[in-house]
């Protein structure tokens, strides 16, 4: 269960997701009393994805996408600096629906969105992640890799890693964050790995005319 606010930590290019790891680098001012205050506190942020077009407000307070999803700090190393070198565990998605303009970074307050969510059919959660490790084998094989998912990682962890961790670009991933539950964000992180397969086939296809 999350609190009824988090500090905010947006950024351009990074979308977390439920049960996976984040190794953050943390140097601005305003972030580094953000990762302090957490630290004495429960230890959990949200991170949330800037708007396009950030750049300018980037010092103030750019428009973000509302949902977002919490991340508790599993480890941290203070540099002497005052900078941070943090991991955070993804949590919960969130919507942020108000924010407090207080302190010196973001507050934001929140309503949870998966707590009250019928859990998935783990039947139809296997299928699709069977279909997803058939469908990124061979993007892994082409990158000169090897496709090594443990069996005893749970469904839900294998397609929150594949959609943190795949070269997705950050509105994608944001995208894939926002589907309302597990079963639509697995459907969804497979019509982008058909997609991207297809982009890989048809020069081939197109040499054979």
């Amino acid at each position: 269960m999350l609190p009824p606010s988090l500090p905010l930590f947006p950024l351009p290019n990074v979308v977390l997701f439920p049960g996976v790891y984040l190794p953050l680098h943390i140097f601005e001012p305003r972030y580094r009393e953000m990762v302090r205050d957490a630290l004495g506190d429960d230890r959990i942020i949200g991170m949330t994805l800037l708007r396009p077009g950030f750049e300018a407000e980037y010092e103030g307070r750019p428009p973000i996408y509302h949902i977002g999803c919490a991340g508790l700090i599993t480890h941290a190393e203070s540099l002497p600096d005052g900078r941070f070198n943090i991991i955070l565990q993804g949590l919960e998605r969130f919507r942020v629906i108000g924010e407090d303009h207080s302190r010196a970074y973001r507050m934001g307050s929140i309503e949870l969105l998966d707590s009250l969510r019928v859990p998935a059919d783990p039947v139809s959660v296997q299928g699709l992640r069977q279909r997803l490790e058939t469908l990124i084998t061979p993007i892994v094989e082409r990158a000169g890799g090897e496709l090594s998912i443990p069996p005893t990682m749970g469904d839900a962890d294998v397609i929150h890693a594949l959609a943190q961790y795949l070269d997705f670009e950050p509105l994608e991933k944001q995208a894939l964050l926002e589907c309302p539950g597990l079963v639509a964000r697995a459907a969804a992180l497979i019509d982008l790995l058909e997609m991207r397969t297809f982009a890989a086939i048809k020069p081939q296809i197109s040499s054979l005319h």
